[in-house]
Parts: structure tokens; C-alpha cells; sequence
């Protein structure tokens, strides 16, 4: 045998090796009305397979999930899978009219798809309307087998997801909201993995969560920003955190007593249980961005028990952030890496083939009802990115569209800059009615050849008012290049690009008043949803599509829909 020949069995025989260590996970989900007790109140929610928060997906590295859904709630559904990349599988990324037609009631789809090339802590949710107020749940991602951690092996894991709740049918409450074009009621509580906690004033939870710990053991905490509209500062009292991942992507170790999540993104920490036996709150507390807007002020919890310790005083507290902290926001954002030794670790591409400039911020449309619109100046309240609200189809998805060339859906002129140049963040624009505020509503998106490199700058604006808005995009990973407040200003701010390491995520948040810039190379065809996260603005159109077109081999083209893929 030709040592050339020897060297291909080798590889064959170590391919070989890799792939069997994956797994098929498979899993049925049935979503239908349930009736849980919160707040001292019944009331009936969507959620699968009765719980809430819905099941944890567990798996490894490099395997496959399959998952039956059975829609047997009274509503439309969809489920996404948010951060999973959905390499040839978009038929299975689930937002609704973007990548698929609703699962009707009485109806089912089963998506199916890989996990090759990503670890750390996802999560998924339903993808229309407000669904995702109470349908979601964790999606975890180790190592397969015969890897580890790039860290150190904790002795436990546990998963947190923080949430919102409403003491009232939550498509209720969005449709109440966009029948007047106001914006919708606040929550009436935050979720601890779905209990209030005790610290909530209008009825006592007898549910808080706990977490026991042993001295001395260092444990990895999996914490999911899955609410709708708010952003949290989380704590744990006298206990510093070690960031070791993002949005499922490996961090060089950063230390804080404080993390920052918008809704859609994850954070894995280790905590030490160092401190003296007891019994001590988690907190998260909302950020709250927008000036002059309500929110709910109260703080969920949870609480991390030592062993053999007794419940003789309250647990103890920690200095919770003021609701408008930016400094600490900003200072944990910005300060996060990428840990480039970690195995999928790509280096950031050099060359740039399609630059973008996207505003992002809200503004209002035309009060056509004949009632009386209860919005800013008696008119609707919305949303635009470079002045498009954007309007999802309903008679096919985009992307079934897309793969047939069905005309009339969609057009493909989403503009790269804004129509006007202005002082973005100045606050003195924010109810300039001469245009800007009323920005169309339109089906558009924007096409990339297939593994063109892309930088978006996200620009934030101040029109109705300046707020944090945390961007997710469907499909990738991008690079978070920078980030700062006020208006983007190329000839300095590329001076601050962090090319080496920076942090990798699926979902940034965007400075309240400022901009961040990211980069990602479009190898995945299919059609990609780029949005805000705040559920309360994407109703109102603050989002857009990228279009990733085939790359002319089997392994870069998009695939044919599934059979069972629902139909409109």
C-alpha cells in the first residue's frame, strides 16, 4: 500500500470514528391549553407537553434532532430553534411565514436537524405571535464523545430560563395592542425558570426556585433571556461568575458579579460555591432603556441553597442594578471575547464583499381604522430598519416562494444606507413628522451570492425615542465587531474593530442611542430572518430577510421543502 493510500484509510477510518460518535435525539412535543397558577391566579396558556417552561432538548455535538410537533392548542404555531444554524435544513428553522406556513391546529410537522460545529446552551420557541410568551425551553449542546470543555469540568450543570408573564391570554393582549396601535400592557410579572419568586409583592410564590450546592463545588449555570420585551441584569448575592460562553460560542474566561441578556440570548457561567453555608438570592431585573416608557419595576428570583443549610432568615440579597444602568450594560457587553482555541473557532474574514448600513428604531404608520388609533398623535405606532416596517407574507412562506419562484411575494431591493442622512441618535428628531416617522410597509429583502462576507452597522435612532434593541439573526453566528453610542462614524469607529477575537453570538444588543457592528459569511442558502427581539417590535416590522443564494454544488444548495412541510 502507497503511503498516499495509507493516509486516505487513516482519515477514512478517523471520519469513520467521529461520525459514529453521534446520536439521533428524537422527541415529540404536543402543544395544548394548560391551566397553571401564577400570581395567585389560573389561567390557561399554551405550553408543551404540560410544562413551563416546555422540555429540555438535550444532546451532543454533531448530532441530529428530530422532533414531532402536534399542535393541538387553538392557535397557529411554529417552533424555532434559535441559534441553531440549520445547515440545508431552513425548512426547519420555524418562523412563521419566513421559512414556513403555520401548523394549524389539529395539524403536526416534524423538523429535523443537525448540530455539527456548535456547543453551549440554545434554547427554542414558538415563532408566531406572542406564542413564545410561554411556549419554549432550553436546548443544550455538549461536547460529543471524547471531547471536553475548554474549561474546567464543573461538578453540576443547571439551566435557568427567565421569562414574562401576563395574567391574561397573551394573544389577547398583542391583539388588543395592535388593534389600537398603542403599545401593549407590561407584564405583571418576570419568571424565574417559570415561577415569579418571592420577591414579587402581589402574592407570595410558595414555588421559587432553587438550586442546592455543595462547598466548595464549582457549578455551570445555562441562564436564557427567553422573555418577550425586557432585558435583564442577573446577580447572584456574594458570588462573582466566570463567562465561559455566548449564544453558544466559547468566551475567554471573563469575571463579573453581573450579566446583561436581551431577550434571545444565552450566557454559560461557572460559579464557585465559596462562600459561607446559607442561602442566597439569584436575581434578574429588568433594563429598561426607553425614557419616559412603563415597565414592570419587580425583580425575579431564584435561590442558590447550601447544604444542610436552614431557612432561619431571608437569603440574602444582592445590590440589584438601577433599571438605566447603560455603564454596567455597556461594560459587560463590550467586554466579551471569543476564545479562539475552542474547536470551532473560525478567524474573521478580512475582505468584505457587501457593506450595510441598517437604522433601527420605530416610528409610526397611518391610523386607516375607523375608530380611533390610541398611538403617538392619534396614529399607529411601528417600526422600520432603514425606513421599511416589514410585512410578512401570508399566503406562502418566503422561503417556499424563494425555492419556487413564485412571483409577487417578495422584492429584493432592501436598501443598504437609510433613504436620509441624519443625526440618528439626536433626541430632538424623535417626533419629526416631516417623514421620517412613517416608514412603509413592505415585503423586502436583500440578496447575497453564497458565501459572500457581509457587514452590517446596526444604527440605533432616536425617533419616538432612543432604546436598546437586542438583533437576532436567523442562520449564523456573526462576529460583534464593536460597539458605541451615538451616530456611527466610519473614519474613527473601524479603528476600534476587534478583528483578533472578537465575541461570536446569533443575537447582539445595539446600544440604547448608539450602534454595533457585525460580520458573517453567508455560506448557508435559504431565506433569513434578521429582527429585533423584542416581540412588542417585531409585530410592529422591525425586520427584514437576507437572502443566501446556492453555491453551485450539492452540498450548497438548498434542498427541496420536506413533504410534511405545512401548507397555507
Amino acid at each position: 500500500m502507497t503511503s498516499s493510500s495509507l493516509l486516505f484509510v487513516v482519515a477514512l477510518l478517523s471520519l469513520s470514528l467521529w461520525t459514529a460518535s453521534a446520536d439521533t435525539v428524537e422527541t415529540s412535543f404536543v402543544v395544548k391549553n394548560l391551566t397553571v397558577n401564577r400570581l395567585c391566579q389560573n389561567i390557561v396558556i399554551t405550553a408543551v407537553n404540560g410544562s413551563l417552561p416546555g422540555p429540555t432538548i438535550r444532546a451532543k455535538e454533531g448530532d441530529t434532532v428530530i422532533v414531532h410537533v402536534f399542535n393541538r392548542s387553538p392557535y397557529n404555531l411554529t417552533i424555532h430553534w434559535h441559534g441553531v444554524f440549520q445547515r440545508l435544513t431552513p425548512w426547519a428553522d420555524g418562523p412563521v411565514f419566513i421559512t414556513q406556513c403555520p401548523i394549524r391546529p389539529g395539524g403536526n410537522y416534524t423538523y429535523r436537524f443537525n448540530l455539527t460545529g456548535q456547543e453551549g446552551t440554545l434554547w427554542w420557541h414558538s415563532h408566531v405571535q406572542w406564542l413564545r410568551a410561554t411556549v419554549y425551553g432550553a436546548l443544550v449542546i455538549r461536547p460529543r464523545d471524547g471531547q471536553k470543555y475548554p474549561f474546567v469540568k464543573p461538578y453540576r450543570e443547571d439551566t435557568i430560563l427567565l421569562g414574562e408573564w401576563w395574567n391574561a391570554n397573551v394573544i389577547d393582549v398583542e391583539n388588543t395592542a395592535l388593534a389600537s396601535g398603542a403599545a401593549p400592557v407590561d407584564a405583571d410579572a418576570y419568571t424565574f425558570n417559570g415561577w415569579p419568586g418571592d420577591l414579587f409583592n402581589t402574592c407570595v410564590s410558595t414555588n421559587t426556585y432553587r438550586l442546592n450546592v455543595e462547598p466548595g463545588r464549582t457549578y455551570l449555570l445555562r441562564i436564557i433571556n427567553a422573555a418577550l420585551n425586557t432585558q435583564f441584569f442577573f446577580k447572584i448575592a456574594n458570588h462573582s461568575m466566570t463567562v465561559v460562553g455566548a449564544d453558544a460560542a466559547y468566551t475567554n474566561p471573563y469575571q463579573t458579579d453581573v450579566l446583561v441578556l436581551g431577550p434571545g440570548q444565552t450566557h454559560d457561567v461557572l460559579m464557585t460555591a465559596n462562600q459561607s453555608p446559607g442561602l442566597y438570592y439569584m436575581t434578574a431585573s429588568p433594563y429598561a432603556t426607553a425614557a419616559g416608557v412603563t415597565f414592570n419595576g419587580n425583580t425575579t428570583s431564584g435561590i442558590i441553597a447550601y447544604q444542610n443549610s436552614t431557612q432561619t432568615t431571608p437569603p440574602i440579597l444582592p445590590v440589584i442594578p438601577a433599571s438605566n444602568d447603560t455603564v454596567t450594560a455597556f461594560a459587560f457587553s463590550s467586554n466579551l471575547t471569543s476564545l479562539v482555541t475552542s474547536r470551532f473557532w473560525s478567524p474573521v474574514p478580512r475582505t468584505v464583499d457587501e457593506n450595510m448600513f441598517i437604522t433601527v428604531g420605530l416610528g409610526l404608520s397611518p391610523c386607516n381604522s375607523t375608530t380611533n388609533c390610541t398611538g403617538i398623535f392619534g396614529q399607529r405606532l411601528s417600526a422600520s430598519m432603514n425606513n421599511r416596517s416589514f410585512v410578512l407574507p401570508s399566503q406562502v412562506s418566503l422561503l417556499e416562494a424563494v425555492f419556487r419562484n413564485i412571483s409577487g411575494v417578495y422584492t429584493t431591493d432592501f436598501p443598504d444606507t437609510p433613504p436620509l442622512v441624519f443625526d440618528y441618535t439626536n433626541v430632538n428628531n424623535s417626533f419629526d413628522q416631516s417623514g421620517l416617522l412613517f416608514a412603509p410597509k413592505l415585503t423586502s429583502v436583500r440578496r447575497f451570492k453564497y458565501n459572500a462576507t457581509v457587514q452590517v452597522v446596526f444604527q440605533n435612532t432616536a425617533l419616538i425615542g432612543v432604546e436598546s434593541h437586542p438583533m437576532h439573526l436567523h442562520g449564523f453566528n456573526f462576529y460583534v465587531l464593536a460597539q458605541g453610542f451615538g451616530n456611527y462614524n466610519p473614519a474613527n469607529d473601524t479603528q476600534k474593530f476587534n478583528l483578533v477575537n472578537p465575541q461570536e453570538r446569533n443575537t447582539i444588543g445595539v446600544p440604547v442611542g448608539g450602534w454595533a457592528v457585525i460580520r458573517f459569511q453567508a455560506n448557508n442558502p435559504g431565506a433569513w430572518y434578521a429582527h429585533c427581539h423584542l416581540d412588542v417590535h417585531l409585530s410592529w416590522g422591525l425586520g427584514m430577510v437576507f437572502l443566501v443564494d446556492n453555491g453551485g454544488t450539492p452540498e450548497s444548495t438548498l434542498p427541496p421543502p420536506p413533504a410534511d412541510l405545512p401548507q397555507c
